[in-house]
């Protein structure tokens, strides 16, 4: 999301076709076939995920419209963000050169397809981490505080904390080119997406710093307290399997302790924000790095791809861990399945 490298696409040409994705012909076409396969990927996978959770009585609780919410949030990802890309490198890849768009930043033109872009892909990452935090909140209550579980965690409630997020992550993702004249966003030639950049060539003002700091500042506070709230449920789950080992349970103690289900999502969400992690931490490196003066051009590609790819793990992680939603996706695609069949 933030890039301060200032070079655009046009200005950097030489530089854009000796990047480790693009120095050859051959390397410029696996890119853009990886970016295509994303997107279907992307798109697929989500379009599942809506499918079942708004499809299925059995998912229409709190834990489904935040997963719900989360999908929405990787689809205009695959919807939007990466399909600039692929316009871009492949117009670049047919004619030899890049898009005019490219060659400036937001605050050179009147209209520039970044402004839109770049604060969807910002706003969708923060929506996602936003989300992932509420599903650990959910489900940490769930598995320490079973009996509180339904009067605590409402979808009236489950509701409002998801406009909640989406309106703050976008308020967040604009806060840069709203409250700062330094800061636009344009069409980096290393990470071969929309990022913030400073408008004017120099070091950062002060200023345009702390706006930018917005985000890693957000991103690791909710990353860390989802990793603590989770590790504190999964040590409560640790716990309780070795206590069902030893004792007889009583009637009174099979009332108090979390299902099976609500330790098995727990154990799912655990697994989303490992995935989130893993995804977000090369940009979490790079913008260090950043901050220390270093361009690190190549990593900046893989850095915002990895992030990008987070948007079709989600629907590859229910899949494996929840049995319910795996077996309601495969009756979804059944039909296809059996057309595909009969006309082979």
């Amino acid at each position: 999301m933030i890039e301060s490298s200032k070079p655009t696409m046009l200005d950097r040409t030489e530089q854009a076709h000796c990047t480790v994705c693009c120095c050859t012909l051959a390397n410029k076409i696996l890119m853009v076939l990886f970016m295509v396969l994303l997107i279907f990927a992307t798109l697929f996978g989500n379009l599942v995920t809506l499918a079942v959770v708004l499809g299925t009585k059995h998912f229409h609780t709190p834990q489904g419209y935040l997963k719900a919410s989360l999908a929405v949030a990787d689809l205009a990802v695959g919807i939007f963000v990466v399909p600039l890309s692929v316009y871009a490198e492949v117009y670049l890849m047919v004619t030899d050169s890049a898009p005019e768009w490219t060659s400036y930043n937001s605050q050179s033109v009147s209209f520039h397809p970044c402004n839109i872009i770049g604060p969807i892909f910002a706003g969708c990452t923060l929506v996602s981490i936003t989300t992932i935090f509420f599903l650990t909140i959910e489900r940490s209550i769930a598995v320490l505080r079973p009996l509180h579980k339904d009067s605590v965690i409402t979808r009236k409630r489950t509701t409002i904390l998801i406009v909640l997020s989406w309106v703050g992550s976008f308020f967040l993702a604009v806060c840069p080119i709203v409250f700062s004249s330094e800061i636009a966003l344009e069409y980096n030639s290393c990470s071969r997406m929309c990022n913030y950049a400073l408008g004017t060539i120099g070091k950062f003002p002060s200023q345009a710093w702390n706006i930018l700091l917005l985000f890693p500042a957000f991103d690791f506070t909710l990353l860390g307290g989802t990793v603590v709230i989770n590790i504190i449920s999964l040590s409560s789950i640790r716990q309780h399997s070795r206590r069902r080992k030893h004792l007889a349970e009583s009637e009174s103690q099979s009332t108090t302790k979390p299902t099976f289900s609500d330790i098995k999502a727990a154990k799912t969400i655990g697994t989303l924000t490992v995935a989130f992690t893993v995804s977000f931490t090369p940009i979490a490196v790079f913008v260090v790095g950043n901050v220390l003066g270093n361009k690190w051009c190549n990593f900046s590609f893989f850095a915002f791809w990895i992030l990008a790819t987070n948007s079709c793990w989600n629907v590859i992680i229910y899949s494996v861990r929840d049995q319910k939603f795996r077996l309601r996706a495969q009756k979804l695609l059944m039909p296809f399945h059996r057309k595909n069949t009969t006309k082979t």
